[in-house]
């Protein structure tokens, strides 16, 4: 029986003899990340910013020029979701406080520097701002997510000099701490906790780390709290404004 050759191989040969043919491994590089300290827009995939986060940067200008705001709280989709799984707990809890929720799903840090240096926090003077962000940022090292956390807290005390500013710990994230992955997160998030931990004066910045309150004994995170291992659910947001409460209230003062 004569050999078979495929027109594939004789493309190849080809190409092989031509000097046209590189073989390779195939690229095991990821493409390079935003920086987590530099201001950037999200941007959709066309390169322009994406429409939902202007739309919602521009609701948060125009709820700065509305009226007054007594306590806002600043981050992702964990922050946005007062809006909805939260939205019992935020209107009696925050209600009478004036209160505003500028959080967008899937922020990054260098999001979130964006909109304060494109004037979120322009023109307003809140009692307290309640600041948690970075779990985005989660496939970053971790110095990067805390020296971009860093960042943001000094920008907000630059625009707000009067405000108190509660920094809260990054909230645990994955289900079972046995699983490796869940640990290098949980782990990562740690280390960026403890170096906001170091920023809590007394006074204008506080730190307070409530991710315990989510997990059971052996360190689970549950269906019942927190359904996709990652966003509260309205147990969740109650477990979340009951532990924050004694200091939220002792810096409304």
């Amino acid at each position: 029986m004569k050999n078979r050759i495929s027109s594939a191989s004789i493309c190849l040969f080809i190409l092989a003899v031509s000097g046209a043919l590189v073989l390779a491994d195939p690229p095991t590089t990821k493409p390079a990340m935003e920086p987590a300290d530099q201001p950037a827009p999200k941007l959709g995939k066309d390169g322009a910013p994406q429409a939902r986060f202007m739309q919602l940067h521009e609701s948060f200008l125009k709820r700065g020029k509305d009226g007054k705001i007594g306590v806002l709280f600043l981050g992702d989709s964990i922050t946005e979701g007062w809006n909805a799984r939260g939205k019992e707990v935020w209107t009696k809890t925050y209600g009478k406080e004036d209160p505003a929720n500028f959080g967008i799903s899937g922020d990054k840090t260098e999001h979130v520097l964006w909109r304060i240096d494109n004037g979120e926090l322009n023109g307003i003077n809140p009692k307290v701002l309640v600041l948690m962000i970075g779990t985005n940022n989660i496939g970053y090292p971790a110095e990067d997510i805390a020296k971009a956390d860093v960042k943001i807290i000094s920008e907000i005390h630059a625009k707000l000099p009067d405000t108190k500013v509660l920094v809260l710990g990054i909230f645990p994230r994955g289900a079972d701490p046995k699983d490796p992955k869940v640990a290098g997160m949980r782990d990562k998030i740690k280390q960026v906790n403890q170096v906001l931990a170091k920023l809590d004066d007394g006074s204008k910045t506080r730190y307070l780390d409530i991710g315990d309150k989510f997990l059971t004994p052996d360190r689970m995170l549950t269906k019942e709290i927190m359904p996709d291992a990652l966003h509260p659910n309205a147990k969740g947001y109650q477990i979340w404004a009951d532990a924050m409460q004694p200091l939220l209230d002792e810096m409304m003062k």
